[in-house]
């Protein structure tokens, strides 16, 4: 947030004096704004439960697994050989899971 520093400062005089009411306003008028923004671009890209999604259409490639690549036994998750910890009767477990 821009600070002005031109602008005259409050004296611990003046910030007794503010009222609880009006402290209370000016905390809700900056997190109104904020809070309405937010909800406006969370809701833009919301989907509903069973909304109908038969018309769409995903267009992803999926490649085979690598030779330099295994699949993890705990997470199932296919990772680069770099990733391999250690084997666990014979199977492979990735870092995350080790």
């Amino acid at each position: 947030m821009a600070t002005d520093y031109d602008t005259p400062r409050k004296t611990d005089d003046d910030v007794d004096q503010d009222s609880l009411e009006e402290l209370k306003a000016r905390r809700s008028d900056k997190t109104a704004s904020a809070v309405a923004v937010d909800e406006f671009d969370a809701a833009e890209g919301l989907e509903l439960p069973g909304a109908d999604l038969s018309n769409e259409e995903l267009a992803v490639r999926v490649l085979p697994k690598q030779a330099d690549e295994f699949t993890c036994m705990s997470c199932f998750l296919v990772h680069h050989r770099s990733q391999l910890a250690r084997e666990k009767n014979g199977q492979p477990i990735c870092r995350d899971c080790d």
